[in-house]
């Protein structure tokens, strides 16, 4: 038993070592902010379409906070990580860092210092992001107004609070590569793929993710989770029981809705608030690669069509709190989506209704665009349990009664948490 146990700690100290001698790298010595004028100005304009498409400003930028100055909670499975000041600031930002250091967060995960970044941060997809465009991203960044300001300490639980032990988990689950294009497609499929999969870092929210944080291997695009938000399928497992066209899946994300499939909300509706200003050629061709293969989302099987579940508290609560607005046929913003044709009412996970109906869909840009009261103050945790269940047996939705009450209670701490906030 002796042997065993120093075997273990062994094992636990050359293991620590061997982490810290992986992740061991050289500080890049600073450097003066440089001044906006050693930047072309088609670099800097390009630089800004790519950080829309990048969802940079979203991801930096805290609530009610100035852009790109840090300090967004990005909640994970392990803890809670805040975004860094990404502002040329030389003290709490990066006005200190030349282009190399900023390259090499965006390909190796590490930062000027040489500290290891955690990959909340997707430099597993931002390795595939070509020179010339690193060059323009940066000049973008530096071009913006520096602004002082620290951002909290991680908030993470052990072991994982150790920086130097994501060394190890690069040399498991980290592949830095760029991007190669496929000589049998398209040049706009090569695009929208460049886009998809580096940049864009879709699949940082809609692939699912192993015990340790990593992308299931073989299992890209297939749905994952993001900031208790469900992530829908973008490849044949779509759960939309009305199938996608090109047409659609463009217009959604140009306008962060589409009437048959309802509003792009949480996560994404800051990703289609930042893909307004996207070029039309770079939103196609991203629909385009979605669009192609067995593996599309234009190819999925709807679900099964709706069945009549037993009458019960669920359904009273949707007769009384919904149907006045989803079941007429006045249309969006006067009348809710059919929830016959909604994604929501058809997923494999209740993460989404249960925010829906809690916070309801706020006001947004378009006239016509969906708006929902929150029933977060109205109905109590077991009456949303209650309507959610019958909802979810009631459209089709797979192992319907699965998981209801711990989404709803993350719905509405959520709630709490943002009604607390200044």
């Amino acid at each position: 038993m002796r042997f065993v146990l120093l075997l273990l700690v062994a094992l636990i100290v050359f293991g620590a070592g061997g982490c810290i001698w992986l992740g061991w790298y050289r500080a890049i010595p600073r450097v003066q902010p440089p001044a906006r004028t050693a930047f072309p100005s088609a670099a800097i304009e390009h630089g800004a379409v790519l950080a829309a498409l990048g969802n940079c400003v979203s991801c930096h930028t805290a609530p009610g906070g100035a852009p790109f100055a840090g300090g967004r909670a990005v909640q994970t499975p392990f803890g809670t990580i805040y975004a860094s000041n990404i502002t040329p600031d030389p003290v709490t930002g990066i006005g200190t860092w030349p282009e190399a250091a900023f390259r090499r967060a965006m390909r190796q995960g590490v930062d000027r210092a040489g500290d290891q970044l955690y990959p909340a941060f997707p430099y597993d997809h931002f390795t595939e992001v070509s020179d010339a465009d690193d060059a323009d991203l940066y000049a973008y960044l530096m071009t913006r107004a520096p602004v002082r300001a620290g951002v909290p300490a991680n908030e993470l639980s052990f072991p994982f609070d150790y920086r130097f032990l994501i060394a190890g988990w690069k040399l498991v689950l980290f592949r830095p590569a760029a991007f190669r294009p496929d000589a049998t497609q398209s040049a706009e499929w090569n695009r929208g793929a460049y886009l998809v999969q580096g940049l864009a870092h879709c699949g940082a929210c809609h692939t699912p993710h192993d015990f340790l944080g990593a992308e299931q291997s073989g299992r890209s695009l297939a749905g994952g989770e993001a900031q208790g938000w469900y992530a829908y399928a973008l490849d044949h497992n779509a759960p939309a029981p009305v199938p996608w066209t090109a047409d659609s899946l463009y217009a959604y994300l140009r306008h962060g809705w589409q009437a048959q499939h309802g509003d792009a909300l949480g996560p994404m509706r800051e990703v289609t608030d930042d893909l307004i200003t996207a070029p039309d050629d770079d939103l196609r061709a991203m629909v385009a690669y979605l669009a192609a293969g067995r593996n599309s989302p234009l190819r999925h099987r709807p679900p099964p069509p709706p069945i009549a579940p037993p009458a019960g508290r669920g359904e009273a609560l949707y007769r009384g709190a919904c149907g006045g607005c989803h079941d007429n046929s006045r249309g969006p913003p006067f009348a809710g989506i059919d929830l016959a044709e909604s994604t929501t009412t058809h997923a494999p996970n209740p993460a989404n209704l249960a925010n829906i109906i809690t916070s309801g869909i706020p006001a947004a840009g378009e006239e016509r665009e969906p708006i929902m009261p929150g029933f977060g103050a109205v109905l109590t945790e077991r009456q949303t349990e209650d309507l959610i269940a019958w909802l979810r047996a009631r459209f089709g939705a797979p192992d319907p009664a699965a998981g209801i009450a711990a989404a709803v209670q993350a719905a509405r701490s959520e709630m709490t948490q943002r009604e607390a906030t200044p």
